[in-house]
């Protein structure tokens, strides 16, 4: 037996109010194998409910999980406050404090509270003026402390190697916003990062 699809429902949905029954409307699809009694079960939903895609009044399972307590737990933990930087949590972590699953964290992130995830992705540090002339007036002072017989005095064990900029995995750092324009300052930091939808 063929499946009914969105589209082939609405199209069985128009062609009962131009007089044709279940075996008419059969006959003029035969390639999609449909049977009487499921096309006639269509044209009974058509009369009942006016529709063929929608579905019946209070059937199915009820929300529990996209509750308003949750969604208002959700909003809470989800972004930081601008006051407080670095406060929000991970679908995860939301997930195990309220006691719902991470997809019902994502659901109520994206379709009730509207938000979309950005990952972030680092750039290059775009350095003022004032930056530079700290730099060189530092340099200088360096050179003239570290003399070359002071050098000779200095034994190095071993080296070692120092990272300015810890290295981001993008999967695991993200932030949760209505857009790009509304991420607030504080979740930025030295570099100005990126943000690309993820």
């Amino acid at each position: 037996m063929g499946k009914f699809s969105y589209d082939d429902k609405m199209r069985i949905q128009t062609l009962p109010e131009q007089g044709l029954g279940a075996k008419a409307i059969q006959s003029l699809y035969p390639k999609n194998n449909w049977k009487p009694n499921t096309v006639q079960a269509v044209c009974r939903r058509v009369d009942q409910r006016g529709s063929a895609v929608e579905r019946k009044a209070g059937r199915g399972r009820p929300k529990s999980a996209r509750s308003d307590k949750n969604i208002a737990a959700v909003s809470e933990l989800i972004c930081s406050q601008q006051d407080q930087p670095g406060k929000s949590k991970s679908t995860r972590t939301i997930a195990a404090e309220i006691g719902v699953s991470v997809a019902s964290v994502r659901r109520i992130a994206k379709n009730d509270l509207k938000l979309s995830s950005f990952k972030r992705l680092p750039v290059l540090q775009v350095i003022s003026e004032d930056t530079r002339q700290k730099r060189l007036s530092r340099s200088k002072a360096l050179l003239q402390r570290l003399t070359v017989q002071k050098t000779k005095s200095v034994f190095f064990t071993d080296e070692n190697i120092f990272c300015i900029d810890p290295p981001i995995n993008s999967q695991n750092n993200r932030v949760w916003s209505r857009g790009k324009c509304d991420v607030a300052q504080s979740c930025l930091w030295s570099g100005a990062p990126n943000f690309q939808r993820a």
